[in-house]
């Protein structure tokens, strides 16, 4: 048995990805944005081990959701916003929210829970389409295009991903892209099912198998592709770390 965090686990694939741990006999505590939503995901998954609360568009309040999920094996950063923003939007903390909820808040959350044995951040095959502009993160610059800025936010989080795997050498550290599921995020044309979505997290929580142990990869439905060219930039990697630890004032050590 293991212990995992599941951010945005109230519903869509989050959910199921808790559900379907629980079922395999694992200790799944959810996470929810506010209590309404942490109601429905105890409600959904009756047999997790708890649910904490955190707002992700907030800097305070993703410091207390480090602080209050603990100590976990496993944390699958699955939260996550979509392209369909019509205008940049900042969050109250002044920052470009698909940055701050894609981005900043898996950084955040990485550099001050305690250091788990396995992580798995969340992509998207748009990704590939990613452009990652060490200064320009926040879409400060140009007209605003919420599908690139998506875009962008999903190829930083693979570029997290194997910035972590590098530093930190003990830890197994992964991004995923679950595919175009039927979520409200997928939205109405998604191809894909919710269980096809949720089985390669799943698989690189709780799996040994020597293909699931790997560390600075690229997945999608349990396949190992290489990703956007950008995301093996060691120089790239290093830049956002900082960029990071510079906005939130807590570096990854």
């Amino acid at each position: 048995m293991v212990s995992v965090l599941v951010t945005g686990s109230s519903d869509g694939i989050g959910r199921e990805t808790a559900a379907t741990l629980v079922g395999l006999g694992h200790r799944v505590v959810l996470h929810a944005r506010d209590a309404a939503r942490a109601g429905q995901a105890l409600a959904a998954v009756p047999k997790a081990d708890g649910v904490v609360i955190g707002d992700l568009t907030s800097l305070s309040q993703t410091r207390e959701l480090a602080l209050a999920a603990g100590p976990c094996d496993v944390v699958i950063h699955n939260a996550g916003l979509g392209g369909g923003l019509q205008e940049r939007t900042l969050t109250d903390d002044g920052l470009e929210l698909l940055f701050q909820v894609n981005v900043l808040a898996p950084y955040l959350l990485t550099a001050l829970m305690p250091r788990p044995s396995r992580l798995i951040y969340l992509t998207s095959g748009l990704e590939s389409q990613g452009v990652a502009d060490l200064d320009d993160l926040q879409h400060e610059r140009g007209e605003w295009n919420g599908m690139q800025a998506y875009s962008d936010s999903k190829l930083l989080d693979v570029v997290l991903a194997f910035a972590v795997a590098r530093h930190w050498p003990d830890v197994i550290s992964n991004a995923v892209d679950p595919g175009w599921i039927k979520t409200k995020l997928g939205g109405p044309n998604a191809t894909d099912e919710l269980p096809k979505g949720a089985d390669t997290q799943v698989w690189l929580a709780t799996s040994d198998e020597p293909a699931a142990t790997v560390t600075g990869r690229y997945f999608k439905w349990r396949e190992d592709l290489p990703a956007n060219p950008a995301a093996y930039d060691v120089g790239l990697q290093d830049g956002l770390l900082d960029a990071c630890a510079e906005i939130t004032g807590v570096k990854l050590t």
